[in-house]
């Protein structure tokens, strides 16, 4: 086999080139490990960031939790409640309660007043679908007197039913 000068040189082009090749090859392999790396970094940066503002935000929160417990036992004096400061229903609830004392202060009571309703001072709230009031009845003076009357009389034995019951009311019409 004769080999020629054009020869040798397209053979040593064509080496020269896919030596090029694969080390153009190469070195984008490690140009993207590179890369691969630099965002392995960033996203550990992002973590350790976020680490660190939550270490932050706890120690913070701690050091509120310590002061404030400092400023309690300070201040306040004030102690979690423990397990006999707790009753276990309505009987012992009860069973706390006293009768007054001859020398005991009257209870406050608060006052009531009756309101004379004006009719056109509110418009009723009427529904845009249906079109009637939405409110519910509201019974006569005389029948809300009666039932307040019953109630007092009632006593602690009708207080149950008293709350459970609820008063209608008129819904004002124009």
């Amino acid at each position: 086999m004769n080999l020629t000068r054009d020869r040798v040189r397209s053979i040593g082009w064509a080496f020269i080139l896919t030596t090029c090749a694969a080390l153009t090859l190469a070195l984008t392999f490690r140009v993207n490990a590179v890369k691969s790396q630099v965002r392995l970094a960033e996203r550990q940066i992002v973590a350790l960031r976020q680490e660190k503002l939550f270490l932050e935000t706890e120690f913070e929160t701690r050091a509120n939790q310590q002061s404030l417990k400092t400023l309690n036992d300070v201040e306040f004096g004030y102690e979690a409640p423990t397990a006999g400061q707790y009753i276990e229903g309505e009987r012992q609830l009860a069973a706390l309660g006293k009768a007054r004392a001859p020398g005991a202060p009257t209870p406050i009571r608060v006052a009531t007043a009756t309101v004379e309703e004006d009719v056109g001072a509110f418009p009723a709230m009427v529904s845009p679908l249906t079109g009637k009031a939405m409110a519910a009845e509201v019974p006569a003076d005389g029948a809300r007197k009666a039932a307040s009357a019953a109630g007092l009389k009632a006593g602690a034995a009708g207080l149950k039913e008293r709350l459970a019951r609820i008063e209608l009311r008129e819904a004002s019409r124009e």
